[in-house]
C-alpha cells in the first residue's frame, strides 16, 4: 500500500534516491526512541554534486533554493531508511547551511527551498522550526547543506 507521502512525491514528480551514502564516519539517519536525526545532506543527484560555490557570488538565490530542495529530497530518503511508513513522520526542526558570499543575507529564502518542499510533501506535518545559517564553506564546496529532526508517531 502506498503512503500519502509517497503519493505526494509521485504527484510532484519526485523519485527518492537510494539512501545517501555517508562520505565520512556517520550515519545518514539515526533513530532514537520516537525521534530520527538526519545528517546534513548536500545537493547530490546520482552521487554528483549539482550546486557548488557561494550563493550570492557563484550562484543565484534561485539556484540556492533549488539546491536546498535537493537536500530535502535526500533527507527524506535518509528518513525512509529508518522509518517504514513515512506517513508517521512529523518534521520538527530543519537547519540549513548556506555557503554564502560575504555580503549575502538571504539565507532564509534559500532554505525555503527545503522548507516549502517538506510542507508540500508532508502537509501540516511538514511545518517545522528552523535555522538558516550563512557559512564560509561546506564539504566539497557544496552550496547548501540541510539536516533535520523528525518525530515518529507510533512505531518506526
Amino acid at each position: 500500500m502506498t503512503s500519502k507521502v509517497e503519493a505526494r512525491l509521485v504527484e510532484l514528480g519526485v523519485e527518492l534516491p537510494a539512501t545517501p551514502i555517508p562520505v565520512a564516519a556517520y550515519l545518514p539517519a539515526r533513530a532514537v526512541a520516537d525521534w530520527v536525526y538526519v545528517s546534513g545532506q548536500i545537493p547530490l543527484v546520482e552521487e554528483r554534486l549539482i550546486y557548488t560555490g557561494k550563493v550570492g557570488l557563484d550562484l543565484s538565490l534561485e539556484q540556492g533554493y533549488a539546491a536546498a530542495k535537493i537536500c530535502a529530497i535526500r533527507c527524506i530518503a535518509a528518513l525512509r531508511s529508518v522509518v517504514e511508513d513515512l506517513d508517521k513522520v512529523q518534521i520538527v526542526k530543519v537547519t540549513g547551511y548556506v555557503n554564502s558570499a560575504n555580503d549575502f543575507t538571504a539565507q532564509a529564502q534559500v532554505v525555503n527551498g527545503a522548507s516549502e518542499f517538506l510542507e508540500k510533501v508532508f502537509g501540516e506535518k511538514g511545518r517545522h522550526a528552523r535555522a538558516a545559517v550563512g557559512v564560509a564553506q561546506l564539504p566539497g564546496g557544496a552550496a547548501v547543506e540541510v539536516e533535520l529532526v523528525a518525530y515518529i508517531m507510533g512505531d518506526l
